[in-house]
């Protein structure tokens, strides 16, 4: 009588596999992911060099496209910012500007990217890059993000994820605006920001410069800045304000806006004195 035959497996059945195999076919899987993410890296890489070897960048168009851009208020708006540090307040061209600036230039590469987060230790590795792929001029850094953000009674340490991406955007902002800037000639970035400063000057051309300045006041006001610190922050009363200083208050606006500064870093408030209350008595 023959032996019978074992039953063959249901569709229920479950193939095990030791645990050293399934570590082993994990690993083959993720090198073969790898290998090919890196494969494609390589190519697209190439690609780029290629093409900006076969198509350079007009010179005299990226100067035209700078420009138009730069005469535009939506952009000359965003292209300058403030913030305060160590008691004083630093301005400068945004990463907005810079981020155009690479757009009008051409065959230009940039990103911000987060190596590594430590959860346990409460920081971000990240690096922030630029690249003229024509001229293979290449810009980096690498810098370590703590997760927390300063407060006037100390740092605080934060534990939203959103919080977290947030901060580590704003500190890698700025490293990626330093990235594009080393890279673009400097005669190019110098022509840029003189032509935003000259479009935030001009304003609406439609508008005369006591309307201007009655709708600066105004949006001030909204935003709880009175227009007695307008006039200390700006060193004169409201009726010799010029075009210039309508640009800087535009400026002060938009870092507001923004959460880079704060209304009494930027409009400080005059201190009373004991003497000012009792009259020097």
């Amino acid at each position: 009588m023959p032996p019978a035959s074992s039953p063959a497996p249901t569709t229920t059945d479950v193939v095990r596999l030791p645990s050293d195999d399934i570590a082993a076919a994990r690993a083959d899987f993720l090198s073969q992911s790898t290998a090919v993410e890196q494969a494609r890296a390589v190519a697209e890489v190439q690609a780029a060099v290629i093409v900006a070897q076969k198509v350079p960048r007009d010179l005299s168009g990226a100067v035209e496209q700078m420009r138009l851009s730069c005469r535009q208020m939506g952009l000359a708006e965003r292209a300058f910012f403030r913030f305060p540090r160590s008691g004083t307040t630093v301005s400068g061209p945004s990463v907005h500007l810079a981020r155009e600036l690479a757009r009008c230039w051409g065959n230009v590469q940039y990103g911000l990217i987060e190596l590594r987060r430590d959860d346990i230790g409460k920081y971000s590795e990240m690096q922030a890059w630029a690249w003229d792929v024509q001229t293979n001029t290449r810009s980096s850094s690498t810098f370590v993000v703590p997760h927390k953000r300063d407060k006037k009674g100390g740092p605080e340490t934060l534990v939203d994820m959103r919080d977290v991406y947030e901060n580590n955007a704003n500190q890698g902002a700025r490293r990626l605006r330093e990235a594009i800037f080393s890279i673009l000639p400097p005669w190019f970035t110098e022509e840029a920001k003189e032509l935003c400063h000259q479009t935030m000057q001009a304003g609406a051309s439609d508008k005369p410069i006591a309307q201007r300045i009655a709708d600066a006041i105004k949006m001030f006001d909204d935003a709880g800045v009175r227009v007695d610190r307008l006039e200390a922050r700006l060193g004169r009363p409201r009726g010799e304000w010029t075009a210039h200083d309508l640009a800087q208050l535009v400026v002060s606006y938009k870092s507001l806006q923004q959460g880079t500064v704060t209304v009494d870093e930027e409009f400080p408030q005059e201190r009373v004195t004991v003497d000012d209350i009792t009259g020097g008595v």
